[in-house]
């Protein structure tokens, strides 16, 4: 499939259109700035897992939950994945059933209760619970915010900013991260409740802000109500202009691609598993979301502490200061490349990033090593450097590109489902690293490593083989890729399966009318 396009230019349905400048057009520029209230889904993720890293770094929240050890440290983050997972069954009916609105703002008051039980905890086991709810809001936030993102922003941007989504996780890690060293000098247990307190203004933010976002034109056109998905297109991509040959060509392919996907009947929760495109598909998600999480990033994501005990550095400001200024260079790293992913491809992205990630962890695991058996210092600061440099290279693809790509690769009638399957192996992955990881490290420190070191070589390997490239190519028409002719794509773009239901479905509907007037002429 083609998909390329002249310098200056995308394309849609095979035509092409010049670039625009999005923060020239008024109404896009608009969308664009309100769509920051529901990225902040990602942003709450991101500030949890710090703030729980600097809490655990904190002598007044060790010493007020009794100095736990290393399977209560892992309860503390694992059991918000548990409360993930157990949310996920009924996410996708929230999405598809309510709208992507709607499940942002559920699963943003379902966190500020969460917020509420955390704050006042008075022992570990009300700080648990308050941590499992946080998780089960999270997750519906998480199944409706990027599918919102990608199904209202303008064809030629929806890869960055679907992209940027995942990587603001960093901008709410950074947050948390400073505010917990700063907070490490107050000398009471608000130390680690003003932290947690704070947590809930993204949240308050998205309740308040999220009904001045549009809705998704795909979610109205699967209501039975084209006219608001139209009404929506003009204004958001081309400025009310009623005539705008792109909202024509994009109007006709969302809709008539729902259709048909309405008359094949592909939307249950086993449809991934029965046609060759979608088991690759599946594959894909599943992957993943297993390597986002399972790449050694989890010990530094929520265990920092631990990892630098065992390279000497245990002073808790200086651990706070290394945790914080890594942040920062994680969310440069993970922003900027959100602009290239269309430039240079996801697969190639991929390809470098899981390299590199596995070139550094070896050397990370060997200097681990060498400071174990020598006590030098300089192999403990080497250590610290291979953790910037892995993250540089997880940041190329896997921070953004989780949910960037695999939001993509899946049709409107499977895409809330798919990202669960995406999200469940997320939190998969996320319960058993962050309750094994500490327990692992207390007990054969950097031997853990090991593990990962074969299993990124693993990854690299199954990157090369399964993913496939989709950039320059509209939302519906990714289909393609996957199912060739057999893709469900209607409109201009539409494949020969596509133009045959297609057909199908427009003549039932010119049978229903006649029916209708026939009957209305017997009255």
């Amino acid at each position: 499939m083609d998909t390329s396009a002249t310098p200056g230019f995308f394309r849609v349905a095979g035509k092409q259109f010049p670039n625009i400048t999005w923060y020239k057009r008024k109404n896009l520029r608009s969308a664009y700035c309100l769509l920051f209230f529901v990225i902040l889904t990602s942003a709450t993720n991101g500030y949890d897992g710090s703030m729980v890293n600097g809490l655990l770094s904190l002598d007044q929240f060790t010493t007020y939950m009794k100095n736990p050890s290393g399977s209560i440290k892992g309860l503390f983050s694992g059991i918000m994945f548990l409360g993930s997972l157990l949310a996920l069954p009924i996410t996708p009916y929230i999405a598809d059933g309510m709208g992507r609105r709607w499940g942002i703002c559920i699963g943003s008051i379902i966190m500020i209760f969460a917020v509420v039980l955390q704050s006042a905890s008075v022992n570990f086991q009300m700080f648990v619970a308050a941590r499992f709810f946080l998780g089960f809001g999270v997750a519906i936030a998480h199944g409706s915010a990027p599918l919102l993102i990608t199904e209202l922003c303008h064809p030629q941007h929806r890869a960055t900013f679907t992209t940027i989504y995942n990587t603001t996780w960093y901008l709410g890690s950074i947050i948390a991260a400073w505010l917990t060293y700063g907070t490490n000098r107050i000398d009471s247990q608000w130390s680690w409740r003003i932290p947690s307190i704070i947590q809930a203004l993204p949240s308050i933010l998205q309740i308040t802000c999220v009904w001045f976002v549009p809705e998704s034109p795909r979610f109205h056109v699967s209501k039975g109500r084209p006219e608001k998905a139209l009404a929506i297109l003009t204004k958001v991509h081309a400025e009310d202009n009623h005539d705008d040959e792109l909202v024509a060509l994009e109007y006709e392919e969302i809709k008539e691609t729902i259709a048909i996907e309405k008359e094949a009947e592909q939307t249950g929760w086993l449809e991934l598993f029965k046609t060759k495109g979608n088991r690759h598909r599946l594959l894909i998600l599943v992957s993943a979301g297993l390597f986002s999480q399972w790449s050694g990033n989890g010990l530094v994501s929520y265990y920092i502490s631990g990892v630098l005990d065992s390279i000497g550095i245990t002073d808790p400001d200086m651990q706070l200061k290394i945790n914080g200024v890594l942040n920062i260079w994680n969310a440069l790293v993970a922003i900027t490349m959100c602009f290239f992913v269309d430039k240079f491809g996801r697969r190639p992205l991929f390809l470098v990033s899981t390299a590199g990630m596995c070139m550094s962890f070896v050397i990370w695991t060997i200097l681990s090593e060498r400071f174990e058996a020598t006590k030098v210092k300089a192999n403990g600061s080497a250590v610290v450097f291979m953790i910037f440099l892995y993250y540089t290279f997880y940041n190329l693809a896997w921070s953004g590109l989780l949910v960037g790509y695999t939001v993509e690769i899946l049709p409107y009638s499977l895409r809330a489902k798919g990202m669960c399957y995406m999200f469940a192996m997320v939190d998969v992955a996320l319960f058993f690293n962050t309750y094994i990881n500490p327990i692992a490290l207390d007990h054969i420190a950097w031997k853990y490593y090991i593990v990962y070191c074969a299993w990124l070589a693993f990854e690299l390997v199954f990157v090369f083989f399964f993913y496939i490239e989709t950039k320059n190519t509209p939302l519906e028409e990714i289909a393609k890729h996957f199912d060739g002719d057999a893709a469900l794509v209607g409109g201009a773009a539409a494949t020969e399966k596509g133009r045959i239901i297609e057909s199908e479905v427009h003549e039932k509907k010119r049978s229903h009318v006649t029916e209708e007037n026939v009957e209305s002429t017997r009255i």
